[in-house]
């Protein structure tokens, strides 16, 4: 594995991270897919033999599963001090006052309540899960530089939000002297090509790192277009039925296809194709997989040796079509009641 630098920071991360929402007890997150604690514990093993050492997830993940299922797996089978460990705050943790936000309050009883989850002293990656637009923005900067500035923090981390809003965010660190994000974790892929209008250019700009989620569009690009509800996740997945809606569909088709004919000619997966594709991209420090076998994982290795030429990369992208763009959302309501509807974000009862 060779390991590459997160935006312009000194932290050594492996080109491809965990996305740890697919671990987490079903009773207390999504029955149908999120995998236990039995049998999420060899996937973590597994990745960390192949040489990834950066694992992501969220204090909403489950209800707070995933973070316990990883930091026990983290603390069985690896060396502390060589993995990253990032985890997100914001959405609703437990039903009343304070539960959500990022706030002062907020941020600082729900760091520890991860830390205490995780079963580790610090945090490598501490990133807001979207903006909350109920608190000043300069309220939480200063909040998460002090989580900076304490040690239970190394590096803070952004995600899906307008480009506008980030910069807004850069620029307040700067003129404070606040500790910086140094990660976007946004949504990118063949099917959401959005961010490369504004948010891509930004990041490299100011030299940011993206991790990107739903790198695969949510299993779309791994597998034929009449497969896409294969997988028990696919088959129950609201998320991905507002992300990817019909408005695009004979566009998306056509880069499905595409994927699948390069990937033919290649004799490998789909999924190492469209994986591959986004390595190609200098703003992508790592795609988060959310892999569910480890043969996922193994495809996602496999894909870091793959080079696409000139003419691959173009067939991939020159069907896509614009679509509506999700972290373009500004209205906070709209966005609570979209994540409301979605099991793995409900709050703690």
């Amino acid at each position: 594995m060779d390991y590459v630098k997160l935006g312009t920071t000194g932290l050594d991360v492996s080109p491809i991270a965990i996305g740890a929402m697919t671990y987490g007890e079903p009773g207390r997150g999504h029955p149908v897919w999120s995998l236990d604690e039995e049998d999420s514990r060899p996937l973590v093993k597994h990745a960390l033999e192949q040489g990834i050492n950066f694992f992501d997830t969220a204090n909403v993940y489950s209800q707070g599963s995933s973070e316990e299922i990883l930091g026990r797996a983290l603390r069985d089978f690896a060396d502390r001090d060589a993995v990253v460990i990032a985890t997100k705050l914001r959405n609703p943790t437990r039903s009343g006052p304070n539960g959500k936000g990022l706030s002062r309050k907020a941020i600082m009883t729900e760091v520890d309540h991860s830390l205490r989850r995780l079963g580790t002293d610090h945090i490598d990656l501490y990133q807001v899960h979207r903006n909350d637009h109920a608190t000043p923005l300069e309220e939480t900067l200063e909040a998460l530089h002090d989580l900076v500035r304490s040690g239970k923090v190394r590096y803070l981390g952004a995600s899906s939000m307008p480009a506008w809003e980030f910069a807004k965010a850069l620029h307040l660190q700067r003129a404070h002297g606040w500790a910086r994000f140094v990660s976007m974790q946004d949504h990118y892929n063949l099917l959401a090509r959005e961010e490369e209008r504004e948010m891509i250019p930004l990041c490299l700009d100011e030299g940011v790192g993206t991790v990107v989620w739903s790198p695969l569009a949510r299993g779309r690009l791994a597998r034929a277009w009449t497969d896409a509800r294969a997988t028990a996740r696919g088959g129950d997945d609201g998320f991905a039925e507002m992300l990817y809606t019909p408005v695009t569909e004979e566009a998306d088709r056509a880069v499905v296809d595409a994927v699948g004919r390069i990937a033919d000619a290649r004799g490998v997966g789909r999924a190492q194709i469209a994986l591959a594709w986004l390595h190609g991209k200098p703003v992508v420090t790592a795609p988060l997989v959310g892999a569910s076998t480890t043969r996922q994982i193994d495809d996602a290795v496999a894909s870091l040796a793959i080079e696409l030429s000139a003419e691959e990369t173009s067939a991939l992208e020159a069907p896509y079509t614009p679509r509506h763009d999700f972290q373009g959302v500004s209205d906070d309501a709209e966005l609570q009641a979209i994540m409301a509807r979605l099991p793995q974000f409900a709050p703690a009862s």
